[in-house]
């Protein structure tokens, strides 16, 4: 029997460590490194990030959209980076945000959840604010395919807090329902569950205990937006560490472009976060 992505996940943490690296080829970042903002920059990029990330790091984040304002030629370059990443034997989280109603659901998840597609991923970060429960041909296919989720909850960005931190009638939080549901998910899975929460590391404790979670945890906002690994360790308290994947984009790729310097920036993370999430 194939393990399911939570075990992987968390087998691929206890080994390398919780530092996921972003893959984030903004035309900011492409300039930084003094590459035109092009397909050829682009692939340059994406591949150099990478390279400078296998053995160190548990997975990659490539961020879709930096690689979809190119359209049909920046997914080719995307396809280069998940098939690459796939013969290095890298997990890779898709960083799409997909989220609709159940039918259009379906359709996300043969792109990114179906082996054989060229999209496949190991996970997909998704958006549950058309209706928690839509999610439901997702988590049924991620289950299916071995494959995970990272349910958006709580995002690092100050505005999205009005929205997920806004109260319904009986005044628990947004956030609080999304966990409580995630957990009911979670607890078909004998081990480390299918669906994940995105859960930045800018925020507070929510009050549902993150620990009956039972599922990993993407974490957001290291780095540039100014959280810490001892941030993380605080708000992560009493969580399992091999189930959070800390995700670092910009702090990584502003060694750039020497792809030493690269490689060294994720080791110093890797041992940062290692020393912080013992």
């Amino acid at each position: 029997m194939t393990d399911t992505f939570g075990v992987r996940l968390r087998d691929r943490i206890q080994t390398l460590g919780p530092l996921c690296v972003g893959v984030d080829p903004s035309r900011r970042q492409l300039t930084l490194w003094e590459r035109g903002d092009d397909i050829s920059g682009l692939e340059f990029f994406s591949l150099a990030m990478l390279e400078a990330s296998m053995g160190l790091a548990a997975a990659i984040k490539p961020q879709v959209a930096y690689f979809e304002r190119f359209g049909s030629a920046g997914f080719r370059v995307l396809e280069r980076l998940l098939s690459d990443a796939r013969d290095a034997r890298v997990l890779i989280v898709a960083d799409a945000k997909r989220g609709d109603i159940g039918s259009t659901n379906e359709g996300y998840a043969e792109a990114w959840l179906t082996p054989g597609s060229p999209l496949a991923a190991d996970a997909l970060t998704v958006t549950p604010y058309l209706g928690i429960d839509t999610m439901a041909p997702l988590v049924t296919t991620a289950a299916a395919t071995a494959r995970g989720l990272f349910v958006v909850v709580a995002s690092s960005n100050d505005e999205g807090r009005v929205v997920q931190e806004a109260r319904i009638d009986d005044e628990r939080r947004v956030e609080d329902v999304l966990l409580e549901r995630i957990a009911e998910w979670n607890r078909a899975d004998e081990d480390l569950g299918t669906v994940g929460v995105v859960f930045g590391a800018t925020r507070d404790r929510p009050r549902f205990d993150l620990a009956h979670v039972n599922g990993p945890f993407l974490v957001p906002g290291v780095g540039e937006q100014g959280a810490t690994p001892e941030h993380v360790a605080r708000l992560f308290s009493g969580v399992p560490t091999s189930s959070l994947l800390v995700n670092v984009s910009r702090a990584i790729a502003g060694a750039g472009p020497d792809p030493r310097s690269v490689r060294d920036a994720v080791a110093r993370w890797r041992d940062d976060l290692a020393r912080a999430l013992p």
